[in-house]
């Protein structure tokens, strides 16, 4: 079951309280102050797991509490480090603060981690207040309480192709054709009800991962369709491919349908790198095939079928294309972003 979006309570461990004692010994009656400090609490930590794909864990387990640091002993012995909860999530998983929906971490990488609850600091034995005029102290700390929030999680794949379209446009059948993904595939509306990850293999070099997003909507943007769970998705994408269901006809009202329901979600989402493609080439009559195709050579679209491969192979390549050229500017902006922050001068 694919899960992108989970709510979890999380609390660092408490720090241990310190301790009072007095060193004791045959022939030392009244040793100094010898007790020893807490030990920190556990933090809880979030971090991107490579081997994950959903949040589904997280529907049935919504709490997670850090161990809490051991007391303070005499001899000054100090407590031991509670011990840290982890929490592994997708790669691509935003970490929100519940209350303030401030973003606590993006995370995009394999591995990344965000301390999310820090446990509370162990308190300081009566060894720690000791003093010249002071040697006999009994004061103490109690450990302090560990963080604790609310965390909202939610899932937005991490892929190079989003394929945009209305439901049944053949979105399913376009990454079954193009890669080992294995979706669910029926002649109807909405038979996609999360979106499906596939690496597009062109040869031994290139490659790269498309996803089908479930089919939008006229008002996705405001959530109708569950427009919300299936626009974010798209965000991280580098292009977008727009897929046009050819027996319908209505290629230009359908791709500017999308376009607005993009826009209307997410401005940067309709500027983002695109092609267009009619699909179900194999199913239009004569009459309709010139017609789609002639829009396609005055437009720079495509017409493909799934079913039979036609114009497939066309249209990959130039989804390559587009990648490559995006990710050129990407690392132009990362060369760039660089040389600025190792330029900045002091201002004393």
């Amino acid at each position: 079951m694919f899960i992108d979006y989970a709510k979890i309570h999380v609390q660092g461990g408490h720090g241990g309280s310190g301790c009072v004692s007095f060193r004791r010994e045959k022939y030392v009656p009244k040793g100094g102050p010898d007790g020893g400090d807490g030990g920190d609490g556990g933090n809880v930590i979030v971090e991107a797991d490579p081997n994950l794909a959903t949040l589904l864990d997280y529907r049935y387990r919504k709490h997670f509490r850090a161990g809490r640091g051991q007391h303070g002993q005499g001899s000054n012995k100090h407590g031991r480090r509670g011990e840290d909860v982890i929490i592994r999530v997708p790669v691509g998983t935003i970490v929100r603060d519940a209350d303030t929906g401030e973003v606590l971490a993006d995370l995009v990488k394999p591995g990344q981690r965000v301390v999310v609850a820090r446990g509370g600091r162990g308190g300081r034995g009566n060894a720690r207040f000791a003093t010249p005029t002071h040697q006999t102290p009994r004061e103490w700390e109690p450990g302090e309480p560990g963080e604790e929030r609310t965390l909202v999680l939610e899932l937005k794949l991490v892929a190079d192709v989003g394929v945009v379209g209305l439901p049944n446009a053949g979105k399913s059948t376009l990454l079954s054709r193009v890669s080992a993904a294995h979706p669910k595939i029926a002649d109807y509306p909405f038979t996609t009800l999360a979106p499906n990850l596939g690496v597009v293999k062109l040869d031994d070099e290139r490659h790269f991962v498309m996803a089908d997003i479930p089919g939008l909507i006229e008002g996705a943007h405001e959530g109708k369709g569950l427009g919300h769970q299936f626009l974010r998705h798209i965000q991280r994408t580098r292009v977008l491919l727009f897929l046009l269901e050819g027996p319908r006809g209505r290629y230009q009202e359908d791709l500017d349908t999308l376009l607005h329901e993009l826009r209307e979600f997410d401005p940067q989402l309709a500027e983002k790198p695109r092609e267009v493609a009619i699909s179900k080439a194999d199913l239009l009559s004569e009459a309709e095939r010139r017609e789609a195709e002639a829009l396609a050579r005055r437009l720079g679209w495509h017409v493909i079928s799934a079913v039979t491969g036609e114009g497939v192979k066309a249209l990959l390549e130039a989804l390559w294309q587009k990648l490559v050229e995006q990710r050129q500017l990407e690392r132009e902006a990362a060369d760039a972003a660089r040389e600025n922050g190792g330029n900045g001068t002091d201002g004393g």
